[in-house]
């Protein structure tokens, strides 16, 4: 069984990041759906997100003979760039491999503090198992993703700052990938109070810990997808899943939609930027998979997003909350047809983003055209009523990723 870590280790980490990393705002959630909820701006912290807390930990510790001969660390981003800045900082050589379909922002991030970037392998898994090998090989220190208890200690101090910001705070609610962030928060959390709930929420294609809870151990998925790259783990690791098992109160799950809702509102509402897996923990309380009383905090774990990305998944978060409408439709191939269509959708307010029109669908009847339509809505009822709209004047329509 693996010792947890306590409260007096989470101090005892809070005072060597001092001056390393920045204490982060605890900012209102403006969404007026949501009363009551804090975010926690780690997405605010040096490197982007929370995970040089844990990463200088590890780094910071380790022997003048150990730094070196270097460290090695596996990531799809956020913990590349912690243990790079954190290497930097004590002046170790650092190797870090990525999944080949890492974003570009974070190689290059990961790059600009120092380290050696070297890519391979679909998921984070893979990565972490060229890591190992380059470690034994090379004789450089392994600086796990979330499997340390130096790790865990690191992402803690989080709580500290969160009960130090908001005292009367009844529920935190953190992302989880490998675990190591809600093990820290619930380990100095739970002592401080112990009649805080802690919530960890998953992506629901890259949820390994449901199935590791129901079988008392961690148990490995055999495949994952979503777009929370950031906590796309496929196994959690012993360390952190022991806290989880003691100190955690409950794990949920949200989907890609829920996640591109929280992204959109978190970039309206309140002016951050956010990577998908840094907003889970507050899609989990917009769709209310997490209810709450009293304060509660959604840890915003990490802005480290490409802005392609970003572009799509606002037009995604658009179309998930009803205000973005792709639809295709079949009219009669004749002088003013298109025109009658474009006039309707005026009528009822919808405003025409594109129009792409054709004649080759083999699918099509002679005499018709295919018109494909993006249009901005103003929510789910007004999408509904121009759909309507369409229908009641004869035309056959199909929407986009809908059941309208």
């Amino acid at each position: 069984m693996n010792e947890l870590v306590t409260l007096a280790d989470v101090r005892q980490a809070a005072a060597e990041l001092e001056g390393t990393v920045r204490r982060t705002p605890l900012e209102p959630s403006r969404d007026p759906v949501l009363p009551g909820v804090f975010l926690k701006c780690e997405n605010l912290q040096r490197a982007g997100s929370f995970k040089i807390r844990g990463a200088y930990m590890r780094v910071s510790r380790l022997t003048p003979e150990q730094r070196e001969r270097g460290v090695v660390a596996a990531s799809a981003g956020n913990h590349a760039q912690g243990v790079a800045l954190a290497a930097s900082t004590v002046g170790a050589r650092a190797t870090v491999f990525m999944p080949e379909s890492a974003p570009l922002p974070k190689v290059a991030a990961t790059k600009g503090y120092g380290a050696e970037v070297i890519l391979g392998g679909a998921t984070v898994d893979d990565a972490l198992e060229s890591a190992h090998r380059f470690a034994e090989e090379a004789g450089a220190t392994l600086i796990h993703p979330f499997d340390h208890r130096d790790i865990v200690a690191g992402q803690g101090t989080i709580a500290l700052e969160i009960l130090d910001q908001l005292p009367e705070t009844g529920t935190i609610v953190a992302s989880v990938g490998g675990g190591g962030l809600v093990a820290g928060i619930a380990a100095a959390a739970r002592e401080l109070r112990p009649d805080i709930r802690i919530v960890g929420v998953q992506a629901e294609g890259a949820a390994a810990y449901p199935d590791s809870l129901a079988a008392g151990k961690p148990v490995r998925l055999d495949k994952m997808h979503t777009i929370a790259d950031g906590i796309a783990v496929g196994k959690p690791g012993d360390v952190p899943f022991a806290h989880v098992v003691d100190l955690v109160d409950e794990i949920v799950t949200v989907t890609e939609e829920d996640i591109s809702r929280a992204l959109l509102s978190l970039l309206e509402r309140n002016k951050l930027v956010v990577e998908p897996a840094g907003a889970t923990a507050y899609a989990a309380l917009l769709n209310r998979s997490v209810a709450y009383e009293g304060p509660t905090v959604a840890v915003i774990s990490g802005g480290n997003i490409d802005p392609l990305l970003l572009m799509r998944l606002i037009e995604h978060g658009l179309a998930a909350s009803g205000r973005f409408l792709r639809c295709n439709l079949r009219c009669p191939d004749r002088p003013g047809a298109l025109a009658s269509i474009l006039q309707l959708l005026g009528a009822h307010g919808g405003n025409i983003v594109d129009v792409y029109h054709q004649r080759s669908d083999p699918r099509l009847s002679v005499g018709e055209v295919s018109v494909d339509l993006s249009i901005e809505t103003r929510g789910s009822e007004h999408a509904t009523e121009i759909v309507a709209a369409l229908r009641d004047a004869g035309y056959f329509l199909t929407v986009a990723g809908s059941s309208i």
